[in-house]
């Protein structure tokens, strides 16, 4: 059997993204989604009758379906691996701990659902997932597997106030979940909200202890703004999974289109 036929045959694909259209949700911190026609059918018509249409996109490297960087989180002015930012940052980029370093990931993925965990359609706002809820799944996970958390957040993803979480938060993992999750060595962590752990309606985003954990110093990526719902009505909780950011030079994010394939 060739690679292609056992990747292929009798599998199933699912698409852990969320589609990039204007008004979609994104965070108040970076520049939101922006897509308009720049050439419509019929503004230049060629001898032959043929036209041409294309676009014009503009958008924040965290924004939609995204990994984040090494470089995206210092602490006191230094990024994973000790590097001072003042060293790492040349010509308005980042030399060291770019996006366009993490190669593609063709790896084990393992899905923590809490939602079914609990026997709750979705996680309340502001709600913790902890080392405990991760432990409580009975799924291992190894080094250089990629994790994957779902608060089920992806239900409210139409309805961009809510899915923020305006003034009850958001919930999503905890530093002792990131904790848990780091000492096993996964090499990548993923989940369905803005910002991948919890959201506090008393911190907001002023404190992201999560991010400073597992990116400043572990080192793991993270990928934000999932949509896992498919995955999880499906129900495998081990699969193969794909992805790979667009390589950026000297960015501390991209888009990606993860996939899930069992």
């Amino acid at each position: 059997m060739s690679l292609l036929d056992a990747l292929t045959d009798g599998h199933r694909i699912a698409d852990l993204s969320q589609p990039l259209e204007n008004g979609m949700p994104s965070s108040p911190t970076h520049p939101p989604f922006r897509f308009a026609l720049a050439q419509r059918h019929g503004d230049v018509v060629r001898e032959d009758g043929l036209t041409g249409s294309h676009e014009l996109i503009v958008m924040g490297g965290h924004v939609g379906t995204h990994m984040d960087a090494v470089s995206h989180v210092a602490a006191d002015g230094v990024l994973h691996g000790g590097v001072p930012v003042a060293k790492a940052l040349e010509r308005g980029r980042y030399r060291v701990g770019g996006i366009e370093a993490v190669p593609p990931i063709l790896c084990r993925g393992v899905l923590f659902d809490i939602p079914r965990l609990r026997e709750v359609p979705r996680l309340g706002p502001g709600e913790a997932v902890t080392a405990e809820d991760l432990a409580a799944t009975g799924l291992d996970v190894h080094a250089g597997d990629v994790a994957l958390v779902r608060t089920g957040w992806a239900q409210l993803w139409d309805r961009p106030a809510d899915y923020l979480g305006g003034e009850g938060g958001v919930p999503g993992l905890d530093a002792s979940g990131a904790e848990w999750l780091a000492e096993r060595g996964v090499r990548a962590v993923g989940g369905d909200t803005i910002a991948l752990e919890q959201i506090s309606p008393e911190a907001g985003l002023g404190r992201l202890p999560v991010h400073r954990i597992l990116l400043q110093e572990n080192g793991i990526n993270i990928i934000e703004v999932m949509n896992l719902e498919e995955l999880a009505a499906a129900g495998p909780a081990e699969f193969l999974f794909v992805c790979a950011p667009l390589p950026v030079v000297g960015a501390t994010g991209a888009p990606v289109r993860p996939l899930a394939v069992w």
